[in-house]
């Protein structure tokens, strides 16, 4: 009888997103890259495929040269086959097929001229599949993917058929797909190395016609909490490689190129949307979660859980963006971009429209699309990156359209439409130094405001609401749950020129909190919009109500914002009229919100002109009374917003702090700053207030 044997193919992936803090890189190549590249020297007999994003080997290749001239080595030596992917480490699936392309292009001819390789195997991000994926990938000349055996499970698979791989098609065009061992996935690095080892020989026949898949992130070898001592000081990864070939006589491992060559596919499969389990479990909403938890936990307590848990499964990763509409909105301002840049194609220079290009790849990094375990979308350095790359982006795209424009004049296009497919219209205005964003039908809101010298988004921020991991937040001892008192949740979505009524005895406190009752019906309801394009003016109006003693009291509620066309200035006029004959006491103010990234640090501030401040830091709470003006400065941004506010009774600030969690614990996150001018007055019958602001970014 013959030794039985197995094939295995071995896959590392590493990245680090766009915008990442640069001793983030610095921390994962000391404790990941660098010595899992050097004890993979060290096993000359030990062969994997590496994917590397674009992003993270652009930061080697500045930072730390010696390393590519390394792994050019160890793929001469056949040790190493590398793997593309999409340059800037994109969902694949969202964004348009001729950015699948270009980043795919990028990737491999960066591998190759970097590496000697000819890379044609794919990393997916987030293994996040969708079936009209083989038409593209085929197209970029892509011939295998590797997924989790989840995906081929959730087809209806049994698990003793995922030895081997498989080949899928759309309209023809076909890629080949590798299934990721679950198993293997939760063992490396976490289980004794001889674990792996047992379970290959279980899994060995007579025929070595088998194949087993392992494929992972990089960072779980260095960089995951307790991974470095665990990996290298405790050398877990010498004694697996050790093992591996030791009994190499009967473990053969085969790159997965190798594997296409020597075997033919087991089938032909067409697999469903799909992702990690983990990921497919958080982009349902947040209280389906809870169920979908309680569920699993049922499944288990009765034994049941193992052998039927290919038929439970998660949501779709595009519902991302219906539980998220920052992220929704990040995603389509990017594809507004991109359609704005292939109008220009053949009609532009062409060097400023590669730098355009690159600059709109950038800014489909996936890491702020999505939030789990991770802080993905919470991080604001990281939405902040997206954003930054995206309107450099626009910049080179506004000048190029306005080439034609006479130089310092300057101009302003208002357009409407549905610029975040929700089915109604926005109202959109773009200036050489500014973009507004406007939601007519949810409180005539300001939902994008964009000041493209420092391409910053300034209304980038996330809104606080309830997730699913917060209720672990109750167990905890007090120690370690300082962030639980940051756990309000807001019943809107935290954008600008929110108009709000207050009940008389409203703080600040209560209303920082979302603690306090709305006396109008104005903060999310329907405006009505009026373009003016000749006088560069949105109007915005609204005839609702204000609720005293349980009776609706007519009120209109009319603003209109005025650009020019040269410089950063935006005039906000506001009536308030009293529709009915009885006359109303009011207490009315409008929400503003800044995005700084940081709020504690000191050269982020406040500055209230005249007046002295204790904490003017941008995680302040308090109210100023009776002041015009305030300033938020941001001297590592290099710039100065200053909102006026003629008469204003009070100008209220507070922070927006969200409470994620992470690898470690929870994290309590800055997200914007509030200010909100607001003023008592009183309205006889049919009597208009009025005021004028001025919000001026420098």
């Amino acid at each position: 009888m013959s030794e039985q044997r197995i094939n295995l193919c071995l896959g590392i992936h590493n990245h680090q997103p766009v915008g990442n803090f640069d001793f983030v890189f610095t921390e994962a190549y000391q404790k990941s890259y660098l010595p899992f590249l050097e004890l993979l020297e060290k096993h000359p007999h030990v062969r994997l495929a590496l994917h590397c994003t674009g992003i993270l080997f652009e930061w080697i290749q500045h930072h730390e040269p010696e390393y590519i001239s390394r792994l050019r080595q160890l793929v001469a030596a056949g040790q190493i086959e590398m793997m593309t992917g999409a340059f800037y480490e994109p969902i694949l699936a969202v964004i348009p097929d001729e950015d699948k392309l270009g980043q795919i292009d990028k990737l491999t001819k960066f591998v190759k001229q970097y590496t000697g390789y000819d890379a044609k195997g794919l990393w997916l991000a987030e293994r996040i599949w969708e079936p009209h994926l083989p038409k593209p990938l085929a197209a970029a000349d892509v011939k295998y993917v590797v997924l989790d055996d989840s995906h081929f499970r959730a087809a209806g698979l049994p698990p003793e058929k995922l030895l081997g791989y498989f080949v899928t098609e759309e309209l023809g065009h076909t890629v080949n797909l590798f299934p990721i061992a679950e198993r293997l996935r939760y063992a490396i690095p976490y289980e004794d190395p001889q674990a792996t080892i047992d379970y290959l020989r279980r899994l060995a026949s007579a025929d070595g016609s088998r194949l087993v898949v392992f494929a992972d992130d990089g960072e779980k070898f260095g960089v995951w909490p307790g991974s470095y001592k665990h990996n290298y000081e405790e050398k877990w990864l010498d004694r697996f490689f050790t093992l591996l070939e030791e009994n190499r006589d009967w473990i053969q491992l085969l790159h997965f190129s190798e594997a296409l060559q020597k075997f033919r596919p087991v089938d032909r499969v067409y697999l469903p949307t799909a992702s990690y389990r983990e990921m497919m479990e958080w982009a349902m909403p947040s209280v389906t979660i809870h169920r979908y938890e309680e569920f699993e936990d049922k499944l288990r307590q009765a034994n049941t859980f193992e052998p039927y848990k290919d038929f439970v499964r998660g949501g779709f990763w595009r519902n991302f963006m219906a539980k998220y509409p920052e992220i929704n909105n990040m995603h389509k301002k990017m594809l507004l971009i991109s359609r704005r840049l292939s109008q220009l194609r053949g009609k532009a220079d062409a060097a400023q429209l590669e730098a355009a290009q690159d600059h709109l790849w950038a800014s489909q990094c996936n890491c702020p699309y999505w939030h789990g375990v991770f802080g993905g979308a919470y991080l604001n350095n990281l939405r902040y990156a997206n954003y930054h790359e995206m309107l450099q982006a626009e910049m080179i795209v506004d000048e190029l359209e306005h080439a034609a424009a006479p130089r310092g004049k300057g101009w302003v296009e208002i357009s409407q439409q549905d610029m975040d497919a929700d089915g109604a219209d926005e109202v959109l205005v773009s200036t050489p130094m500014l973009n507004v964003y406007l939601k007519p039908q949810i409180g005539g809101s300001l939902f994008e405001l964009d000041f493209k010298p420092k391409a910053i988004n300034l209304s980038d921020t996330m809104s606080r609401r309830e997730e699913a991991y917060h209720r672990k937040l109750q167990h905890l001892p007090p120690s370690e749950a300082a962030s639980d008192n940051s756990l309000f949740y807001d019943w809107y979505r935290r954008v600008a020129l929110v108009d709000h009524f207050l009940p008389p005895k409203t703080t600040v406190e209560k209303f920082a909190s979302a603690h306090y009752g709305e006396q109008g019906d104005f903060v999310d309801q329907p405006y009505v919009a009026t373009v003016e394009k000749k006088q560069h003016r949105v109007m915005l109006s609204r005839r609702g109500a204000i609720w005293k003693n349980q009776i609706g009291q007519p009120l209109e509620v009319q603003k209109s914002l005025t650009f020019d066309p040269q410089t950063p200035k935006i005039l906000i006029a506001y009536t308030v009229k009293n529709l009915q004959q009885e006359s109303l006491a009011l207490h009315f103010g409008m929400e503003f919100v800044f995005a700084l990234l940081a709020g504690k640090e000191s050269n982020r501030r406040y500055h209230f002109p005249g007046r002295e401040v204790p904490d003017c830091t941008l995680s302040s709470l308090g109210a100023v009374d009776g002041v015009d003006t305030v300033e938020l400065i941001d001297e590592w941004l290099g710039l100065k917003i200053t909102l006026t506010a003629p008469h204003a009774g009070a100008i209220w600030r507070f922070p927006i702090e969200t409470v994620s969690q992470s690898e470690s614990g929870f994290d309590r996150v800055y997200q914007s700053s509030v200010v909100f001018p607001n003023w008592k007055f009183e309205l006889a019958g049919q009597e208009s207030w009025k005021t004028q602001l001025s919000l001026t970014i420098t």
